[in-house]
């Protein structure tokens, strides 16, 4: 195979040339300048390109599966914006979240019209069942939105079991890269088992990738990140981490992560002394061992896959997923 880097840097290309003239219309300036400021903010365009090599591994064409790539994407922003007005959050890859650079009313609105446009992407697709595809695409949307309710729900819950954590995250971040794998199933015509094997794939690979990103808000640089690292543990925010540490932490350590997950105000150095705390009773360890198996059960997945470049990339995104950085 190609190398895989340059194959994943083509597809990426070739979702940011279809993102960058998916919005023709210019007024109201008031919409559409923050709708391209946000199809406009980069990163890394993981689902869309799980979706068309998802596409590709059951022997469909790359072609074929481009405008639903843009629409995952799409919708994809759409839940960062809200995301970020609900978290209160500054920066996203880097740059002032669409709350802060406008105001709450206007990325509301801005939100809203990335589904509408995410729809109309979605439904230019040409080849699968359309009903099939809008039935997932709208399906997965509902759950990432449960997802998203539960996240706030357990922010001012006492406590979180690990099992309602991974239960959340399998909603709210698993659930769109799952529905990425599927609609990309879908439009290539792959049969029951290539779909199960995909859900499974990509179901443990959602997984990873949200405890991954759990680890970076504590062990992340910055710089790289494009979030204020530590802003979970400002934020009170119920992580793979603080829900693992709060069911083994004593004394201090469980009076300090008491006062995290209830919201209360943060003292400077907290972020600090809430990592080294995590450090100290192994959990920071624990996440990234859980990681690697969620990664492992999912090249595991793609056994019933037939051979190909399809598979292969699959198998190298996941690698990629568990060593990055950002």
């Amino acid at each position: 195979m190609e190398d895989p880097q340059e194959y994943y840097d083509a597809l990426r290309a070739r979702i940011d040339e279809r993102l960058a003239c998916v919005v023709e219309r210019r007024e109201p300036v008031t919409m559409y300048e923050p709708v391209r400021y946000v199809l406009g903010g980069g990163g890394k365009r993981v689902r869309p390109v799980l979706l068309l090599v998802s596409c590709e591994a059951v022997g469909g064409a790359i072609e074929d599966a481009i405008d639903a790539g843009v629409a995952v994407e799409i919708l994809h922003n759409f839940t960062l914006v809200h995301d970020d007005i609900m978290d209160n959050a500054d920066l996203r890859r880097g740059r002032a979240t669409v709350h802060r650079k406008w105001d709450a009313n206007v990325a509301i609105l801005v939100g809203d019209q990335l589904i509408g446009i995410a729809y109309m992407c979605l439904l230019r697709t040409k080849n699968g069942d359309i009903r099939k595809l809008v039935d997932v695409f709208t399906q997965g949307m509902i759950e990432v939105c449960e997802g998203q309710s539960y996240d706030k729900e357990f922010e001012s819950a006492p406590s979180v079991t690990e099992e309602e954590y991974l239960m959340m995250i399998g909603k709210k971040t698993g659930r769109l890269v799952a529905m990425s794998a599927e609609l990309g199933a879908l439009i290539g015509n792959g049969d029951d088992r290539q779909r199960v094997a995909l859900a499974r794939y990509a179901t443990a690979l959602g997984c990873a990738f949200q405890i991954q990103d759990d680890l970076l808000d504590v062990t992340g640089d910055e710089r790289s990140f494009g979030k204020c690292v530590g802003g979970d543990i400002l934020e009170g925010k119920k992580t793979y981490l603080l829900v693992s540490a709060m069911n083994t932490a004593e004394g201090k350590d469980r009076d300090i992560l008491m006062h995290v997950a209830g919201r209360r105000s943060p003292w400077p150095g907290i972020v600090e002394e809430v990592t080294e705390i995590y450090r100290r009773l192994g959990v920071i360890e624990r996440a990234r061992e859980r990681v690697r198996q969620d990664t492992e059960s999912a090249i595991r997945a793609l056994g019933d896959l037939p051979p190909g470049r399809g598979r292969d990339m699959l198998t190298w995104m996941a690698g990629m997923l568990l060593e990055r950085t950002s």
